[in-house]
């Protein structure tokens, strides 16, 4: 067995872990029920090959692997990896630019969440009815980096300002604890939810949000399953609608020094929960794109290839 997949085999052992006891962050938290969400809305074709490309420890749970990307494990393996989980706009531009915006720190091109999408994207499309010798991605990777990133760009300060880092560098307290803007919107606000309205179950939490998608937001998920110009894939308008979200929500009343309390929780919290439905909705849509009549063979992901950004 190659580095490469002891690696992500390692690293699903320790989300599984992780999982059992209970140890969370927003991060597993919420791309847990974002993929949990797309799950639900896969075609047969989409989830056929979704089965395939898991690793053999996920046992056919998409959601069981959408927070391998953010293990340290991967992070410090892959170390390319760490700019493609958000993309900064210039301070108090509530716009969001592909060509202006989407780089690294050292201004590489195409290196931020939605860059990661499309070259994702590509890369499990590249592979659609070519025999496994042709195939040159790990397949498998792929598919985790890309659900993980859908979730990504959905989450408002994934898309922040670049002076404060995404509000990583606004230090404030949530109720009686120190945290920081960044933290909060990763953390705070749905560990407080499912503390007050969840029982701390996550799986009550998700049935809540997909009781909001059939009964409230019904009339929207034909839109938010749309990519324009029948592409496979759009991240653009997502990380436009999380810069704008970040900029009336997040960043409002969130001041350097301030306590975030329930005036803020309460009306954060929707939010927060229509991005997860929306998320959901639309790794769910882009899968069935790239997978329906894809005619993948699951041997063409395994074995030893590492994972590329290109």
């Amino acid at each position: 067995m190659g580095f490469s997949k002891k690696l992500w085999v390692f690293s699903v052992a320790l989300v599984f872990l992780q999982l059992i006891t209970g140890v969370f962050c927003w991060g597993q938290h919420g791309h847990y029920v974002t993929c949990k969400i797309a799950e639900s809305y896969l075609s047969e074709d989409a989830q056929a090959a979704v089965k395939e490309l898991l690793p053999e420890s996920a046992e056919g749970d998409l959601a069981a692997v959408c927070s391998w990307p953010d293990l340290f494990a991967v992070r410090s393996h892959y170390y390319w990896s760490r700019a493609l989980h958000f993309v900064d706009t210039p301070d108090f531009s509530c716009n969001y630019d592909y060509n202006r915006d989407c780089h690294d720190s050292a201004g590489r091109q195409n290196r931020c969440v939605t860059g990661a999408i499309y070259n994702y994207t590509q890369q499990l499309q590249s592979a659609c009815h070519k025999p496994a010798s042709e195939i040159r991605y790990n397949l498998t990777e792929a598919l985790m980096f890309l659900s993980h990133f859908v979730g990504d760009v959905h989450q408002p300060l994934h898309c922040g300002f670049l002076g404060d880092l995404g509000g990583n560098k606004i230090h404030l307290h949530w109720y009686g604890r120190k945290a920081n803007l960044h933290h909060v919107w990763d953390t705070e606000i749905i560990d407080t939810a499912l503390k007050r309205f969840y029982n701390s179950e996550l799986s009550i939490m998700i049935d809540a949000v997909q009781k909001n998608i059939t009964e409230n937001w019904s009339n929207y998920v034909e839109s938010w399953e749309e990519c324009e110009s029948n592409r496979t894939v759009c991240p653009n308008p997502y990380a436009s609608e999380s810069v704008k979200l970040a900029c009336r929500y997040a960043y409002k009343n969130a001041t350097p020094g301030s306590v975030l309390k329930d005036d803020y929780f309460l009306t954060r919290l929707p939010i927060v929960e229509k991005r997860l439905a929306q998320g959901g909705i639309r790794l769910a849509a882009t899968l069935n794109r790239i997978f329906d009549s894809c005619g993948l063979i699951s041997d063409a992901s395994r074995g030893d290839r590492r994972s590329s950004y290109s």
